[in-house]
């Protein structure tokens, strides 16, 4: 791959650009590509590198994913104008780079797919009225529901909840129908997808992608270049081409789907994968297919291989949770990234960065999200994100830490994600409650409380677990702003009946261990 192009064309052609989440051989950007006379332009630019301090591992991904699809794309006899991280005259952001192609080269247009992130978009606006030649900005059609749509789905409704998003999309696509109707009479099998890991039950062996040659030289870069951002890059196993991605899609489907159901809740010590299908970070690079990952598991039910609980389970997270808070970013930004329901004022304490805390479950967390830019979506939701919540962590901290400790992230799925679901700082948009939680839930749903210093029976005192010390004083801190939230009527009740000097008892215990745990009130 060369900075400039390797051809020249007579005449004028089309300059393409491909983003790094944009790797997909059907991107609308690409479907009337001409090989003979068009411009694929790809650059690793450090303005996406740093916007946020990006885990190592992220970052290397999309580099190496990057580098593999522009061989693939040279491989077809395509003309790809790939800047490199460390080329010589790389302005280090996209638009930056589209000036310089077409200072170099003249096209008669520019084609693009629509960028996955607001920030972009704005800054698209802005290119487009520095340059000559308009681009032309197509619809990313990988998703299954698109903008229009969405929004017409949203108008006029005063709530707007997944689970009647996602009903709408197994009518559209006919995914776990039959005449019309859900399968098995029920559109959700949640309820059945709940367990604690049973004693003596251990997830399977995963599949992992070591390295290949274009990764380890992604790696590489990423260690010499960006060494100061959070994570290890040693333990990398991230698909980084189309082909490797399938493979980790048809192990899971055949090895693992069948009992993800089951336990796609549940939390072990030193078990970072569990039943979770490891697909996320293919999916939201372009390697993969979403509505294909979805009829796939769907042959796994109807041909008797996966229960009904398990690949429904699968889809929703894929036909309704991903498509839902795409929508929901897009409809609401940029006014969303503005949002503090709770007033939450706290830093982000330390531990989040460097997992040494006493708590058993947050240090896990913690350092398999180091040394694998993942963790499960109730690692994610009720360890860090329940914590974050109940110490009252500014929203933006939180958006900022999720954004860069993950491989998956990107902001129209982080952001709803955290600013929503974990946090409430929207307000009841994605979720109808703060999805608070003591203690108890953490050890109902993993082995992390025996091992743990803090006692999670204790609801008081500095043995006591955090999450205890912490609840019912968020819960009372928060009263005027979530008591007459219909989905938390009884805990609101139960601290009616303490009377007025048990929940200051409370309100001091909560405020002493965010103390401890060093949640101090941001600056400014």
């Amino acid at each position: 791959m060369a900075e400039t192009s390797t051809r020249n064309n007579e005449g004028r052609a089309t300059l393409r650009l491909v983003l790094g989440d944009q790797l997909s051989d059907g991107l609308s950007a690409l479907r009337d590509l001409d090989p003979g006379r068009d411009v694929v332009l790809m650059a690793e630019v450090r303005d996406e590198a740093t916007y946020v301090g990006h885990h190592k591992q992220k970052i290397a991904l999309i580099f190496a994913a990057m580098r593999s699809f522009a061989l693939r794309l040279e491989a077809r006899g395509v003309t790809v104008r790939y800047v490199r991280i460390d080329d010589a005259g790389n302005t280090h952001s996209i638009f930056g780079e589209l000036k310089r192609a077409l200072a170099d080269q003249p096209f008669d247009a520019v084609v693009m797919t629509e960028c996955g992130e607001w920030r972009l978009a704005e800054a698209l606006s802005a290119f487009a009225a520095s340059i000559v030649v308009s681009p032309e900005i197509r619809e990313d059609d990988r998703f299954i529901c698109n903008h229009d749509r969405f929004r017409r789905w949203a108008s006029g409704k005063s709530q707007l909840r997944m689970e009647f998003f996602y009903r709408e999309m197994r009518k559209a696509t006919g995914i776990l129908l039959d005449d019309g109707q859900p399968v098995g009479g029920k559109w959700n099998y949640d309820a059945e997808n709940r367990k604690g890991l049973t004693r003596g039950v251990r997830p399977p062996k995963r599949l992992r992608t070591p390295p290949d040659t274009v990764a380890v030289d992604a790696i590489a870069d990423v260690e010499r270049l960006f060494p100061e951002h959070f994570g290890t890059t040693g333990a990398f196993g991230w698909p980084t081409t189309a082909g490797q991605a399938e493979r980790v899609l048809a192990d899971f489907l055949t090895q693992v789907l069948p009992r993800f159901g089951d336990w796609q809740d549940a939390m072990a010590t030193g078990e970072p994968w569990m039943w979770h299908g490891l697909i996320s970070t293919s999916i939201n690079l372009g390697l993969l297919d979403p509505l294909d990952a979805c009829r796939r598991a769907e042959v796994e039910y109807r041909s008797g291989r996966a229960p009904l609980n398990a690949v429904e389970g699968f889809i929703r997270q894929i036909l309704g949770w991903r498509e839902f808070v795409r929508g929901i970013y897009w409809l609401k930004v940029p006014e969303y990234r503005q949002r503090n329901f709770l007033d939450a004022d706290r830093a982000l304490p330390g531990f989040f960065w460097s997992g040494e805390t006493d708590m058993a479950c947050v240090a896990d967390v913690v350092i398999t999200t180091r040394d694998n830019a993942y963790a499960h979506h109730i690692q994610r939701l009720m360890v860090t994100g329940n914590l974050a919540m109940l110490l009252g962590v500014h929203p933006d901290a939180v958006d900022d830490w999720y954004l860069s400790v993950y491989a998956d992230a990107y902001e129209w799925v982080e952001m709803p994600n955290t600013r929503g679901m974990a946090t409430f700082a929207d307000g009841g948009i994605v979720g109808s409650k703060p999805y608070a939680a003591s203690g108890a839930y953490i050890d109902r749903m993993s082995d992390y409380c025996g091992s743990c210093r803090y006692d999670v029976k204790a609801k008081a005192g500095e043995k006591a677990c955090p999450f205890n010390r912490l609840y019912w004083g968020f819960l009372e801190r928060n009263r005027p702003r979530l008591r007459d939230n219909v989905r938390l009527a009884m805990p609101y009740r139960t601290l009616d009946n303490f009377g007025p000097e048990r929940r200051a008892a409370l309100l001091e215990e909560a405020e002493a261990a965010r103390t401890m745990l060093g949640a101090v009130v941001r600056p400014g």
